[in-house]
């Protein structure tokens, strides 16, 4: 690119244009006739070396100032010997391929949408030019056009100089270098993308005419934006887009407008992002753009000084078409969901084939680059993205949610919902609704809506991991008695403050009882043990691991499909499968370029796992804290048959409410709540969302009966030990001493208590519970003891003087 002139400097080249015009005329006329050198005396031919040399010199001790902090002048050498030169089949065919739209697919290939891009582009071949925007193209971007190879060295190793040195890289780069950084290599602003650019330039022009290189060029080149608002792209769309006519009919100050915008096409724009034109004083950049360019023309000559005076005279403004208003297609919620995760693809994917490393992806240039040239890719690539939504349940899901949203609606503001179906074996994501309809909300509540997930959330991050480190097993006790947090609150369960009781797990679970949850979090951190590592794995955001209603939701804000993730773990063996949403890409050629490769961590061990998935029956069979099971019972037999297991959430004053569902083989999640956090009716957990997702996944089923994996039934690990235990204590029989007992003996009914560390069950000890005071043991042995009337308690226990062991032993177990 030529640099742009001050009016005194205009002014004073004018005077040896008139001369270098006659020289030019004179040069054409005999160019066919002979070769330059033709002719020449010993002092040009002289002066030509001693010129070269110079040039010579000049180089060297550029790259010398260059390369010094690296490796020195042989950094480019070595950079330019590493690139392997295309064929001649390849580069043409890259050269020649004008971008076309990227389609995203479901996973059975058929088509979700073509990606939206709002460049418009008309290829048209060389006659359909006018010759005019040609030799303005030329004068404007590289006056050397007809005479170089592909690449002139000492403009390139000036431009690589002033950019080494923070100044100005214009100039660097010949029309041939252009198009093959638009067309190949894309703008990576790293020196080996230079050097290979270089390379690529001197190869193409050996198979492409000037003429084809200056067609393609002005085919792909971005021009700005059209009298729409559109991003154009081709000088036929420019023609059309700003002064309404075709490319080969341009003026030549039209051509010099158009010929002055690939140098920066937004900012010489006449139009904004509204089709609008600019304000006069935006809109003079372009304009005092066109005036260089009418000036290069000139200087280069190909008009006249009386034609160059009056085309700058001439208020090309007046020629720019009126606005217009642009159809826009209309996306959903899918379309967002899977062009997020392309794009991520296409970052990483060109990072890697740049080789770009870590020190240069943290450069903030170079970064927003990437992020252009990934934007770009997918618009224009001819890309096919195939995603892992099944077509038949994801459209089952959105009539779902069309029928049946009104059933979460309770008279307190519109409730909004976000649900996720995904694979437990691979953390594939199936169908997915996100929101009870995109025109009116276009908030992803599955995807991007971070919200408390109550006591859903318990266990994940308190059962699970207390079972996985050995703490507790499936049938110990734990305290229900009323306690307090630590400021002096007491901890409540809607509006119970406990039951006086040390209960089961499963009835903890069942009606998801919240000082049991948080007394368990709580002996995981007297244990000297944390529940980071298992939350960081599933990549859960945690405020603060010392919260104390951190089992209860508190302190974190999973999205939707987040969370589903963690159920995903929980009830896949332990083995966390990231969620992901694409399966593949595919450039315009057919080559993946993108495959998902599994990646399991492993979170939990298979035998907590197992224990947990035996747990989580309850919930659901029990319906305390939810009426899906027998909403699906009476809507479709034959799916309630399935191994549905799950859990609820409900956050402080039911701002939010959970319900996670799930079978050996998917889970499928709901959460309701409004956008404002705003309260819901109370029981709209409780019944409005389990009829809706009763719904949902009756829906679901009729798209895919196998999908819920019928047949398939959670089983045990067999790595998990199971332990006879007293019922009441939910440790194994033995003696023990303590709280006023000594040597005493408890025995009575039992049960099995399934453990994930090998020695299973502890034997009973006074505090056999998890959590509780001193006041609270002393209250639920008397609660033991009392109810163990005709078992094998010792009417002395009491008695701290006595032995009931050998009592206690005689009677039967």
């Amino acid at each position: 690119m030529t640099r742009e002139f001050s009016d005194k400097e205009r002014e004073a080249l004018q005077h040896r244009i008139e001369a270098k015009k006659a020289k030019r005329n004179e040069k054409n006329k005999n160019k066919n006739k002979k070769s330059p050198s033709d002719g020449k005396t010993i002092l040009e031919t002289t002066f030509i070396v001693v010129r070269g040399l110079g040039v010579v010199f000049a180089t060297i001790l550029s790259l010398g100032i260059i390369f010094s902090a690296a490796t020195g002048t042989g950094y480019l050498v070595s950079l330019i010997s590493d690139v392997k030169v295309p064929s001649s089949k390849v580069l043409t065919e890259k050269i020649n391929t004008i971008p076309e739209a990227s389609v995203m697919t479901y996973s059975n290939g058929q088509s979700i949408s073509d990606i939206s891009s709002d460049l418009i582009r008309t290829k048209v071949s060389s006659d359909q030019m006018a010759q005019t925007v040609k030799n303005a193209l030329i004068a404007t971007e590289d006056e050397n056009f007809e005479h170089h190879k592909g690449v002139v060295p000492k403009a390139f190793f000036r431009a690589i100089l002033g950019e080494s040195m923070g100044g100005s890289s214009s100039g660097g780069s010949t029309i041939t270098q252009q198009l093959i950084k638009q067309q190949v290599l894309g703008d990576s602003p790293t020196f080996k993308r230079k050097a290979t650019e270089m390379v690529y330039a001197l190869e193409l022009e050996k198979h492409f005419t000037k003429d084809e290189i200056l067609t393609d060029y002005l085919n792909v080149s971005p021009f700005g934006r059209n009298n729409k608002g559109q991003n154009i792209a081709g000088v036929e769309e420019a023609a059309k887009g700003i002064f309404g006519k075709s490319a080969k009919d341009l003026t030549i100050p039209e051509a010099a407008f158009i010929a002055g915008l690939p140098q920066s096409p937004i900012v010489y724009t006449p139009y904004g992002a509204d089709g609008n034109l600019k304000s006069k004083e935006n809109m003079q950049y372009g304009l005092d753009r066109q005036k260089d360019v009418l000036f290069n023309l000139y200087r280069n000559g190909y008009i006249s000084k009386k034609e160059y005076e009056a085309y700058k005279a001439y208020d090309i403004s007046t020629e720019f078409i009126a606005p217009a208003t642009a159809e826009t297609a209309s996306h959903g919620y899918l379309y967002h969901v899977v062009y997020n995760e392309a794009f991520d693809k296409v970052y990483d994917y060109l990072i890697k084939t740049d080789k770009v490393s870590e020190a240069e992806q943290g450069n903030d240039v170079i970064k927003e680059t990437y992020q252009k040239m990934a934007e770009q890719k997918l618009q224009q690539g001819g890309f096919t993205i195939t995603a892992t939504i099944d077509q038949g349940i994801y459209q089952a899901m959105q009539t779902a949610v069309a029928n049946y949203g009104y059933l979460l609606q309770d008279g307190t503001g519109e409730n909004q919902t976000g649900n996720v179906l995904m694979d437990n074996k691979t953390g594939a994501v199936l169908g997915f609704v996100g929101g009870l309809d995109y025109n009116s909300n276009q908030n992803n509540h599955a995807f991007d809506t971070h919200r408390d997930p109550g006591s859903s959330i318990k266990p994940i991050v308190a059962y699970g991991p207390a079972i996985d480190m050995g703490l507790m097993g499936s049938a110990s006790r734990l305290s229900n008695y009323p306690t307090k947090f630590a400021s002096g609150e007491p901890i409540m369960h809607d509006t119970s403050a406990g039951t006086q009781e040390m209960m089961t797990l499963q009835d903890a679970l069942d009606t998801s009882w919240n000082i049991p949850a948080y007394w368990t979090y709580q002996t995981i951190l007297k244990s000297g043990n944390s529940v980071k590592p298992y939350m960081s794995k599933m990549n859960y955001q945690v405020k603060n691991y010392q919260y104390e209603s951190l089992p209860l939701g508190g302190g974190l804000d999973p999205t939707v499909v987040q969370h589903t993730n963690g159920y995903q773990t929980l009830l896949n063996g332990g083995q966390y499968d990231p969620y992901y949403v694409i399966d593949s890409i595919k450039d315009g050629n057919g080559k993946e370029i993108y495959k998902h490769q599994s990646q399991p961590v492993q979170v939990y061990s298979k035998a907590t796992s197992s224990i947990m998935a035996e747990l989580l029956k309850g919930p659901i069979k029990s319906q305390k804290t939810t009426t899906f099971y027998g909403q699906l019972s009476n809507l479709n037999s034959t799916l309630a048959g399935a191994d549905w297991v799950g859990k609820t959430g409900t956050s402080n004053d039911f701002v939010d409410a959970w319900l996670m569902v799930a079978t050996p083989a998917v889970t499928l999640s709901s959460w309701v709540g409004h956008d404002n956090n705003t309260p819901m009716a109370a029981m709209t957990g409780y019944n409005n969302n389990s009829q809706y997702v009763a719904q949902l996944a009756n829906s679901i089923y009729q798209a895919n009966p196998d999908v819920f994996g019928i047949a398939q039934r959670f089983t045990l690990d067999p790595s998990v030990t199971k332990s006879t235990v007293l019922t009441a204590t939910g440790e194994k029989p033995g003696t023990f001493t303590g709280g006023g007992y000594t040597n005493f003996t408890l025995s009575g009914p039992t049960t099995t208590s399934y453990w994930a560390k090998p020695e299973g069950a502890p034997t009973t000890q006074y505090k056999f519970a998890i959590g509780g005071s001193d006041s609270d043991y002393a209250d639920a042995w008397t609660k033991i003891l009392g109810s163990n009337t005709g078992n094998n308690a010792n009417n002395n226990a009491g008695n701290t003087t006595s032995s009931s062991t050998d009592n206690a032993n005689k009677k039967k177990p």
